[in-house]
């Protein structure tokens, strides 16, 4: 090989050394940035130096974006883990684009920082572009709103929402934490298919679940305490389930509104169910339907609220539209199979609240509300101009608004069971609960009923049992059901409590022991008594 050829290989060699040198240094660099993920493909953020990108307590968002940017620049990775005990400090938002999981340790919080300034619908968590994203979940971890640290803002003014997405889709919120702000928990508008559960809410300015124009919206499973406005909240939104939450207020001067809110002013709203909810302390009504404005009746109807527990709702002093369930503007509302107890007010009532500085009513007529298979009782009389308020249903609106009342059991309410209403179905006696005192609304029975564990036998019975309306559906109620629906919360589920058809003897027995029977019980032990000394 001559002289030449050995100089110009030596080159090609050195060149090709320097490459790989070159993307071996590149190697170590991206794995001293990145270590090894675990196959779940997770991009680790932390605060004692062992993520793959560290925070250091101050402007933390900015080691979280990194995080999001570098997964949405490498599609193979899916998720940004915050690890935890750790408090993240943010002073702008964090940015979550498609096709991204952000999830954390229960002990990861992110926490906005004092007196952060920021205009007015900014947000904690929010999109990376303003035309829309996708498939997003957010799960695991803490949001600290820093309520008291904010002060500067008004609450329930738009400031500091936790999470806020539009023109999205496939959204999960899930298993978070989330307390303390100005603002809504998830605030979400023109999106479809959000789901919302497992969550604990807590002491919010403004709603936990607010959607507005969207359209598939599930919530299920969460545990939220009012503090402004709503526990779950839709507006001019459809396909709506709201179900199996417990939802209650902070008891403050301050305190909001409704348990939970459907309100609508100008989209269809016809398929909306909330369902399996546990509601009390409410400082607004349990819930608030309200639908105002001009439209045809077709597009507010068919809201179907059952098998709710509502107890001591609408506890506010200072205004007048509370109670169980406020309603106005919606047609055929099916209420059923829901439990009353202690509302103040009334447990149904037909208004629309006035003073506000939109107006609330609706110009049409016909508006019809069924109510059947519920139990209400001891309804108490509102805290605002009290005089004229307790009965169990109100009607404030004959003109326009009307009842449908069937098969309802009413006890002990404190002004009577109606107002602007009749019924020739519904009945009046002790519902005969297992334990009022401590929320248990199952049905004593001497069939059997479910204690929570196993089914036990009362030595009285219900008389809701077998007496709601002969056209309802009873078939999950486990045998003896008597074929025929039971009143209250449990009727057509399988913690129905069962019929019992009893022996005569039994039914004698129970009838000795019933209250209405005390005195003859006395009469009969100063009888036996006596028979007893005369024996002697």
């Amino acid at each position: 090989m001559k002289g030449k050829d050995l100089i110009n290989t030596w080159g090609k060699r050195k060149k090709t050394g320097v490459y790989i040198a070159v993307c071996m240094f590149l190697i170590i660099m991206v794995t001293t940035t990145l270590s090894t993920t675990p196959s779940g493909m997770t991009v680790y953020v932390a605060g004692d130096g062992s993520g793959n990108f560290n925070c250091d307590g101050t402007d933390d968002q900015v080691e979280i974006n990194k995080a999001l940017a570098y997964i949405a620049e490498n599609p193979e990775y899916t998720t940004v883990y915050l690890k935890g005990p750790n408090t993240y400090v943010i002073s702008e938002s964090i940015f979550v684009g498609s096709d991204v999981i952000l999830q954390g340790d229960p002990t990861a919080v992110i926490k906005l920082k004092d007196k952060a300034d920021w205009s007015w619908n900014q947000s904690l968590i929010t999109q990376t572009d303003n035309a829309g994203i996708s498939n997003i979940t957010i799960k695991g971890f803490e949001i600290d709103g820093n309520h008291d640290g904010n002060a500067e803002k008004k609450r329930g003014a738009g400031y500091y929402n936790l999470i806020y997405f539009t023109s999205s889709k496939n959204i999960q919120v899930h298993d978070m934490y989330m307390h303390d702000s100005h603002g809504d928990g998830l605030k979400i508008e023109n999106s479809s298919n959000i789901q919302f559960y497992n969550n604990v809410v807590y002491k919010l300015g403004h709603d936990g679940l607010y959607g507005i124009q969207s359209q598939n919206i599930e919530a299920w499973n969460n545990t939220i305490t009012c503090r402004t406005n709503s526990g779950l909240r839709v507006w001019n939104s459809n396909h709506v389930k709201f179900h199996d939450n417990t939802i209650s207020s902070f008891y403050h001067w301050s305190a909001g509104g409704p348990g939970i809110q459907i309100q609508k002013s100008s989209a269809i709203m016809d398929d909306v169910e909330v369902y399996n909810n546990t509601i009390h302390n409410t400082y607004g009504p349990g819930i608030w339907l309200v639908a105002y404005g001009s439209y045809p009746v077709a597009e507010a109807q068919g809201v179907h609220i059952h098998h709710n527990t509502l107890y001591s709702t609408g506890t506010n002093p200072s205004i007048d539209w509370v109670g169980g369930i406020v309603t106005s503007g919606f047609n055929n509302t099916l209420i059923e199979n829901n439990v009353f107890d202690g509302t103040y007010h009334s447990a149904i009532v037909l208004m629309y609240p006035t003073g506000y500085s939109t107006d609330l009513s609706p110009k049409g007529t016909g508006y019809t509300t069924i109510v059947r298979n519920n139990i209400i009782t001891n309804t108490e009389r509102r805290k605002s101009e009290s005089s004229g308020t307790g009965f169990g249903v109100v009607n404030y609106l004959p003109e326009t608004h009307s009842f449908v009342l069937e098969n309802n059991c009413f006890y002990d309410n404190a002004a009577g069971e109606y107002r602007n209403a009749t019924s020739t179905s519904d009945i009046y006696a002790n519902p005969l609960f297992v334990n009022q005192k401590e929320n248990d609304y199952h049905l004593r029975s001497a069939g059997g009923r479910w204690n929570g564990n196993t089914w036990v036998k009362d030595i009285r019975s219900s008389p809701c049992i077998d007496a709601g309306y002969p056209s309802s559906d009873y078939s999950q109620e486990t045998e003896d059901n008597g074929q025929r629906i039971n009143i209250g919360r449990y009727g057509n589920t399988e913690e129905a409590s069962r019929s019992g058809v009893m022996p005569g003897y039994i039914a004698w027995w129970n009838q000795i022991f019933s209250p209405e029977w005390r005195i003859f019980r006395i009469l009969l032990r100063i009888f036996l008594l006596f028979c007893f000394k005369i024996h002697i």
